[in-house]
C-alpha cells in the first residue's frame, strides 16, 4: 500500500509539476513538500487542504488513507510485541544453555562469547535505521531480565558469583553493549 507522500508525489507528477510548482500552485513551503514527499513529515488540515486543491484531488480519499494505516497499525504492534518476547526469550536460552546448563564445558562457553557478539551484530546490522536506545531495550530487555531473574533466584551474591564463574555475565554484556554501540562499528567499517 503507497503511503501518502507517494500518493502526493504520484499525483503531482501525473500533473506534470515540479515540486516548486505545486508549492506555489499549493502556497506550501517547498520544503514541507519535499518532507511529505520523502515520508518525513504527514500533511494534516489545512496543508492537506492545500495540496489536494492544487492537484485537483479529493481530500477524503487521503484522509481515508491514513485511518486505515492506523487500524493496521495496532496489529502490527502486537505482532511485533510478540515476536521480540519470542526474540528475546530465544537469545536467553541461547545463553543460559551455553554457558549455566550442567554440562556446559570450555567449548561452549567459547561459542557463547562468539554468540554474545555475532548474535547481537546480525541484529544492528539489519537495523540500521534503528536508533541505539531502541534497539538496546527492544532486543536487549532479555538480557536485563535474565540478569534480574538470576539476582532474585540465587540472590544477590550467589548470582554474581554464578554470573563471573560461568561466562554468563560476560557475554550479556558483550551482548548489550554490542547492541548499544554496534552503530558505530558498522559506521568504522563502512568507511574504509
Amino acid at each position: 500500500m503507497k503511503s501518502l507522500g507517494e500518493k502526493i508525489k504520484n499525483a503531482r507528477k501525473t500533473k506534470q509539476l515540479t515540486q516548486e510548482e505545486l508549492s506555489e500552485l499549493s502556497k506550501v513551503n517547498l520544503r514541507t513538500i519535499q518532507r511529505i514527499e520523502n515520508d518525513e513529515n504527514t500533511p494534516r488540515g489545512q496543508t492537506l487542504n492545500l495540496i489536494c486543491d492544487a492537484l485537483e484531488l479529493d481530500v477524503n480519499n487521503f484522509i481515508l488513507l491514513n485511518t486505515s494505516n492506523k487500524k493496521t497499525s495496532i496489529g502490527n504492534i502486537l505482532i511485533n510485541g510478540f515476536f521480540l518476547i519470542l526474540i528475546n526469550f530465544i537469545l536467553m536460552c541461547i545463553f543460559g544453555f551455553t554457558t549455566l546448563n550442567s554440562v556446559a564445558n570450555a567449548n561452549s562457553k567459547f561459542a557463547a562469547l562468539l554468540l554474545s557478539f555475532l548474535l547481537p551484530f546480525f541484529i544492528v546490522y539489519n537495523t540500521p535505521k534503528m536508533k541505539n536506545i531502541e534497539r538496546f531495550f527492544k532486543f536487549g530487555s532479555g538480557f536485563i531480565i535474565y540478569i534480574i531473574l538470576m539476582f532474585s533466584i540465587h540472590g544477590l551474591l550467589v548470582g554474581i558469583r554464578e554470573g563471573l564463574l560461568s561466562g554468563l555475565f560476560p557475554c550479556l554484556i558483550i551482548a548489550l553493549s554490542v547492541l548499544y554501540y554496534g552503530n558505530y562499528l558498522i559506521k568504522s567499517s563502512n568507511q574504509k
